[in-house]
């Protein structure tokens, strides 16, 4: 770059720049999604590799030394310029603390981990993972000291999924949320209704049919999109290419719908964004607390609701013939069934949180150095045994049951709850907008909310901070107080509290 470049050229400069990095970081995505629905078994060293090689390119453009020039001769033409030389400043800034070296490895090691993990929890043999997960925490260890550079390892690590909140901030949230929680939950244990769950057999072909069937009712996009099977149902992708996926157990198709709701509420706030933004670093969500909140509302406050639930029991009694629930009341109180139960990602809304307080707290421990991986499943089964009064009764249905931690992504836990906090607050504004949304949610027509989130929220990526986004479309902060509300209403009813 020459000395007389101007503002307005040096900013041109930089988002052209920026947009190649945002393609092949695209790629590189594109790779691990490949990598969990479609790869061969045998590929994961070579998968290993091939996303080492690539995170070495992306750390090379994140801190290549024109990026610090181009940012402090740019100038920005209003507020969405603004955001994006913030944005491109906060991961130049983010890289450059981590070694090149690091960087590749951390991207090889997790990439081979999950099929590790994979292979550990499908025989429940934690043995088998330990050493990778020992190596995985040492390379997130000594990445959280490069980050926080004298400060807290684990605020380093939640700055990546949500910028600006600090387990301190999150700590206060769970301490608010503990006791309404808990308390809401012995009452409706010791409750003398208690709904009986939806049974029979479902044959997986039949629920694939149904979940894209949902997935369109919540406004998925087929042409920028595709569903597919894994192990552990996810959402990849944005722009014009958001993929997602789902798994089927025949005995548990709520497992695969609204795994199916939950990944279409994450795809559709990627699909939602303003095309202006897209390969620039606003094109994204703009934490994964409010990417959460996008998936926990389709699922929750929109796919559990009662005049959905309506429309639902008509579609899987049309696909899969008379059900074991007489009525849509009957089916309704079934889908919000709570009881206690091992897994998190099939957790009733009473309880769903405590498993992430539970995985939040160890966390905090692993990066204080107060526990070691090794340690992590006694842990974890004494934490559960407590919280839920029930014991583990196999490492698939304990610590080995989440992907997350195979692939390094220690801080992402607590933004599940801050997203049902934030899509309490959500909730609360969107009925206030839209004062018959139930009557188009009894017709399975979703559109009426999924137009306000996408109009509110969605289009505008990463253009505000996290909390800022949640206050700009709700008209308030957010706080736990409106989820707390909601449940505490919701199942004082179904439980006849």
């Amino acid at each position: 770059m020459t000395a007389n470049t101007t503002p307005t050229t040096a900013f041109t400069e930089l988002m052209a720049y920026q947009r190649d990095t945002e393609a092949l970081a695209q790629v590189a995505g594109r790779l691990g999604w490949d990598q969990e629905a479609v790869m061969p078994r045998g590929a994961a060293e070579q998968r290993g590799e091939e996303l080492a090689a690539i995170e070495g390119v992306l750390h090379a453009r994140r801190t290549d030394p024109r990026l610090a020039d181009w940012l402090e001769r740019a100038t920005a033409d209003g507020p969405v310029a603004e955001a994006q030389l913030r944005q491109i400043r906060r991961d130049h800034v983010r890289a450059t603390k981590i070694p090149a070296r690091l960087a590749t490895e951390i991207a090889r090691v997790t990439s081979i981990a999950q099929g590790t993990w994979a292979e550990a929890r499908r025989n429940d043999d934690v043995a088998h993972f330990l050493p990778t997960l020992e190596r995985v925490v040492a390379l997130r260890r000594e990445e959280a000291a490069a980050l926080a550079a004298g400060g807290d390892l684990y605020d380093a690590l939640l700055d990546d999924y949500e910028p600006g909140a600090t387990q301190a901030s999150i700590g206060a949230i769970f301490d608010a949320m503990r006791p309404r929680l808990v308390a809401l939950r012995e009452a409706i244990l010791g409750a003398d209704r208690h709904p009986a769950p939806l049974e029979g057999r479902f044959p997986p072909e039949t629920q694939m049919r149904l979940a894209r069937e949902l997935a369109s009712a919540f406004g998925y996009d087929w042409n920028r999109g595709r569903l597919d099977l894994a192990v552990h149902p996810f959402s990849n992708g944005s722009g014009n290419d958001v993929r997602i996926t789902t798994r089927t157990v025949e005995e548990e198709p709520f497992n695969c719908f609204y795994s199916t709701i939950h990944e279409t509420g994450h795809a559709a706030y990627e699909q939602g964004i303003d095309q202006a933004y897209l390969l620039t670093p606003l094109g994204q969500g703009c934490s994964m607390g409010v990417h959460e909140s996008q998936s926990r509302i389709y699922e929750n406050q929109l796919g559990r609701s009662r005049p959905f639930t309506a429309w639902l029991y008509d579609r899987m009694t049309a696909h899969f013939g008379p059900l074991s629930t007489k009525d849509a009341e009957a089916f309704y109180a079934a889908v919000n069934r709570v009881q206690p139960g091992y897994i998190r990602t099939e957790a009733d809304e009473v309880h769903y949180n405590l498993h992430i307080m539970l995985r939040f707290d160890l966390e905090r421990q692993l990066f204080a150095g107060k526990l070691e991986a090794a340690e992590l499943e006694e842990a974890w089964n004494t934490r559960f045994q407590q919280d839920f009064g029930v014991a583990v009764d196999k490492p698939s249905h304990g610590v080995l049951q989440d992907v997350h931690w195979s692939l390094g992504l220690f801080g992402y836990f607590p933004t599940y709850s801050l997203g049902n906090v934030y899509a309490g607050c959500l909730m609360q504004a969107l009925r206030a907008a839209v004062p018959d949304l139930d009557a188009s949610l009894a017709r399975g027509d979703t559109a009426p909310a999924t137009r306000w989130l996408r109009e509110t929220l969605q289009r505008h990526g990463r253009l505000r901070s996290p909390r800022e986004t949640i206050a700009a479309a709700c008209g308030f902060e957010p706080s736990e107080g409106p989820l707390l509300d909601y449940l505490e209403a919701k199942f004082g009813e179904i439980y006849a509290l």
